[in-house]
């Protein structure tokens, strides 16, 4: 849901950027091909001139950093359970065989983080799996999330809401309280 204020900042957003845009080198460079006798030297030049720029920006990954994230957290949520799995099943063994002894975590940590790892791949190697990641990723990337603004005031009017229906209620059931008192003494 966009507001006024998210269509402001982004035509904001949008001038900034014509504005940068007519300030760079490479639009200076299509100025001069434009108007020059010998455009197709220029032309080459300005070219050139847009690789060297789009070589040197960052490449970003979009949604798809999410995906990874995504497999990345999965990996050690499996992790985490298989090193409590674990100490759980060598202490009960321990208990049963007293030659086993205590959990040794030097072992059981480095063994859960390659199950994890294991697991991760596995689901990665799946392409129904990565695909049905990607897409999710993907939907969420398209939503427009809610300004802080936004999300101030909405939890500013719940818990006032809250507390006022709190209040209500709590008075509510003491008066209720006192009359079926009143009503059961006579």
């Amino acid at each position: 849901m966009a507001t006024e204020e998210d269509l402001e900042k982004k035509q904001n957003d949008d001038e900034a950027a014509e504005e940068e845009a007519e300030e760079s080198p490479t639009a200076e460079v299509r100025e001069k091909t434009e108007s020059s006798p010998e455009g197709e030297e220029k032309k080459d030049e300005a070219s050139e001139a847009e690789a060297d720029d789009a070589s040197s920006t960052p490449v970003q990954l979009g949604y798809q950093r999410y995906v990874y994230a995504a497999y990345m957290a999965g990996a050690m949520i499996v992790a985490f359970l298989a090193a409590k799995i674990g100490h759980v099943a060598w202490y009960r063994l321990g208990q049963w065989k007293p030659e086993f002894g205590e959990p040794k975590d030097e072992l059981l940590f480095p063994a859960a983080a390659v199950v994890g790892i294991v697991v991760a791949l596995y689901y990665w190697r799946k392409q129904e799996a990565r695909q049905y990641a990607n897409e999710v990723a993907e939907e969420l990337s398209k939503v427009t999330w809610p300004s802080r603004k936004e999300v101030t005031n909405s939890t500013t009017v719940v818990v006032i809401t809250t507390v006022f229906a709190t209040v209500f209620f709590a008075l509510m059931d003491r008066f209720w309280s006192y009359i079926t008192d009143k009503i059961y003494s006579f």
